[in-house]
């Protein structure tokens, strides 16, 4: 069942960056999604449409959409919270949008202010407004395997989250252990009863590495046939509203997993290295990616 070629969807520039105390400019953030372009990365997030007073690391979104316009090679994602946020996404001239929900009552309250099933009926007009418009659309489910605030998480519920983004229009939907509290049982458990409801092939995986099980729990995906898998160069990011814990798993250390499997992912390892020693220099902190402290230390 283990698929020849993973699809990579880079979400530093976004998931990742979004978290950092040092934030980039428009210029900058571009810069490094054409860095990773030419690392062989397609899919990348390329920014989020809330407002800049909830995440000021995101203004500018509509710069950075701009200045991309040309690239019509790469997938470019940005999130969208409500009809506002897309309605400026589309002026910005986005072929691809985001929504993001939780399968917690709890964390949807923290982190966007309103019920699960109030989130629902918001993307439903986004993704209205989307498919009228001809805009991919991507549905992103938070805290698949644990909560802060709730603890475990009933997978059935998200199974059902899954199934009602995929109605709206949702082409993709990421699983997202945002604290990263998975085992590998628990994530194949998981993945099985959402492809259930959407099929295997509208699935990506989205790990947070906070107990290093990240890599564990990819592999147990893609053993039964996942081929996307999200992932954040240098391992940026977090999550604001869980003490503790860690970022995105590192592109890097997804890279060199899958190499030594022997599946193609498209991406060049020692470009990606490269790439996040100098992030890591701009953002003020070594890289979380242990391939790149492996690498970079043989480097030096």
């Amino acid at each position: 069942m283990r698929p020849d070629q993973i699809r990579i969807v880079e979400v530093g520039p976004r998931d990742g960056l979004q978290n950092e105390a040092q934030p980039l400019t428009p210029q900058e953030r571009v810069a490094l999604i054409e860095q990773l372009a030419d690392a062989g990365l397609g899919d990348i997030e390329a920014g989020s449409f809330v407002s800049p007073r909830w995440v000021p690391q995101m203004a500018g979104s509509d710069e950075v959409l701009i200045a991309l316009a040309e690239r019509k090679d790469l997938r470019l994602p940005v999130l969208v919270p409500n009809k506002k946020g897309y309605e400026l996404s589309r002026d910005a001239g986005a072929r691809e949008i985001a929504v993001f929900g939780a399968a917690s009552e709890t964390f949807s309250q923290r982190n966007i202010n309103c019920s699960i099933a109030d989130s629902l009926v918001r993307f439903g007009e986004v993704c209205a407004l989307a498919k009228a418009d001809g805009v991919v659309i991507r549905g992103y489910i938070s805290c698949v395997l644990g909560c802060p605030y709730e603890g475990d998480v009933d997978i059935a519920q998200v199974a059902r989250l899954a199934a009602q983004l995929a109605e709206m229009g949702c082409s993709e939907i990421s699983l997202g252990d945002t604290i990263g509290v998975g085992t590998p049982d628990k994530a194949r458990a998981l993945t099985k009863a959402c492809a259930s409801e959407v099929g295997l092939d509208n699935l990506s995986v989205h790990f947070h590495d906070t107990y290093g099980q990240a890599l564990a729990n990819i592999l147990a995906c893609i053993e039964i046939g996942v081929t996307s898998v999200d992932a954040a160069v240098g391992g940026l990011g977090g999550c604001p509203y869980a003490s503790g814990s860690a970022g995105n798993v590192a592109t890097e250390d997804v890279v060199y997993l899958l190499e030594g499997l022997g599946v193609n992912c498209s991406a060049d390892l020692e470009q990606l290295v490269t790439i996040t020693e100098s992030l890591s220099r701009r953002l003020g902190h070594p890289p979380a990616s242990r391939v790149a402290r492996a690498q970079l230390a043989k480097r030096a």
